[in-house]
């Protein structure tokens, strides 16, 4: 029965780490512009490492949905699920 458990335990473990993922925000610019308190963000999703379909994870189209016309800030969040699926968001703060 102890065996059984520790299986069990040793498989929830195992099946945790593959449902895992890992994200980290990067700073990618910055202008002399006040912080405004708009933010837009863009995104994009990489499948495979070579699978996007038509999409935009720009600075433009991150300042555009946000509503932004004078940037103050960049950053990029990168994240991934088992190197297979990356996303990418760029985060636009500005007036």
């Amino acid at each position: 029965m102890k065996k059984l458990r520790n299986s069990l335990l040793g498989l929830a473990v195992a099946g945790l780490m593959l449902l895992s993922s890992c994200s980290i925000v990067v700073p990618v610019a910055a202008t002399g512009n006040p912080m405004g308190n708009k933010v837009g963000t863009s995104k994009a999703t990489v499948y495979l490492g070579i699978l996007a379909f038509d999409q935009d994870a720009s600075i433009q189209t991150a300042a555009k949905n946000g509503g932004i016309s004078k940037i103050s800030t960049v950053d990029q969040k990168q994240g991934n699920v088992l190197g297979l699926i990356w996303t990418y968001e760029t985060i636009v703060t500005g007036e």
